[in-house]
């Protein structure tokens, strides 16, 4: 337990010295969204290439894969029923209200979990193939209203560099072929750098800004307004993604009989707060832009206690 709560100490040091750098303004202007975009485009992409290239592919598809994708798909699924059916939501703030609910921040936040909490950057990678391969596409095609094709539809998620880091190191587990180690290194020591830089990042994304200053991700939209009942719709979001899902996770995970070595690991994935892609989506497709942002500010205060509960319940 002792070496548990000093990962998350140390994950806690590097998000305040993010916040430190960004609300002294160490790096100049606009130094989170160039890491933020480092993380993203390089090194990223870089450590799914190596941890899933030099994997066992069955690990891939355990039983602990499986409790991810049924419970996460599960979730995603009650939201549509409950906002589209029950609520009558219309179709785009059915759709991030169920992405702000199922789609959890693997990047920033899962990554350093896998890897000082549970020593394994692989068990955040079916979390992050559900949501690059599923969850991604499938929003993209229902909220993309301007009359793309359908192939532009399917091939658009496929672009991002973190799916394109995905199937590469998915064809690598199958090939029977090893990059030389002038590729391999290289990749191994950029990838390195994803856990600790998404940290500052999200110390970053905390620090006060300067009177009149506005984040460049939250601009005045169409959708900006808080549509009625949407403090109720925050609530349901926020309970499916820091107590149902998390919950079922620990369900599924015991029913079909995963071991207490990777209980953690999957329940602590399933407790991940909301994704800042989801925010993103809402401010492409002017969609549910403020039921994105609250409930990734929520979820995100929520995840802190819920973590060091799972970890404290399940270690």
């Amino acid at each position: 337990m002792s070496a548990v709560l000093s990962a998350l100490a140390t994950m806690a040091v590097i998000a305040f010295a993010g916040w430190v750098l960004a609300t002294f303004r160490v790096l100049g202007e606009g130094a989170q969204q160039v890491l933020a975009r480092l993380v993203f485009a390089l090194a990223t992409p870089s450590l799914l290439i190596t941890t899933i290239g030099e994997a066992d592919l069955a690990l891939l598809l355990t039983r602990t894969a499986a409790t991810t994708w049924v419970s996460t798909l599960t979730v995603a699924t009650a939201a549509v029923v409950i906002f589209g059916v029950l609520l009558r939501r219309g179709r785009g703030q059915t759709t991030v209200a169920s992405l702000a609910a199922s789609y959890v921040n693997a990047g920033n936040i899962g990554i350093p979990v896998a890897i000082y909490v549970l020593a394994d950057a692989l068990a955040v990678v079916p979390t992050m193939l559900m949501q690059l391969l599923v969850l991604a596409p499938v929003a993209y095609a229902v909220l993309d209203t301007a009359g793309a094709s359908r192939r532009e539809l399917l091939l658009r998620p496929l672009r991002s560099p973190l799916t394109i880091g995905a199937l590469i190191g998915l064809t690598l587990a199958v090939v029977p072929w090893t990059p030389p180690d002038a590729v391999l290194q290289p990749l191994r020591l950029v990838g390195t750098t994803a856990a600790p830089l998404a940290l500052l990042t999200l110390g970053m994304s905390f620090a006060p800004k300067r009177r009149g200053e506005t984040p460049s991700s939250e601009p005045a939209t169409s959708a900006d307004a808080r549509p009625p009942g949407h403090w109720v719709d925050v609530s349901i979001v926020a309970a499916l993604r820091a107590v149902v899902h998390p919950a079922l996770t620990f369900a599924v995970a015991h029913g079909l009989g995963v071991d207490e070595e990777h209980m953690l690991g999957v329940v602590l994935m399933a407790a991940l707060p909301t994704a800042q892609n989801v925010l993103v989506y809402a401010l492409q497709f002017d969609r549910g832009l403020r039921i994105a942002r609250d409930a990734q500010v929520i979820t995100t205060a929520l995840s802190v206690p819920l973590l060091v509960g799972v970890v404290a319940l399940l270690h």
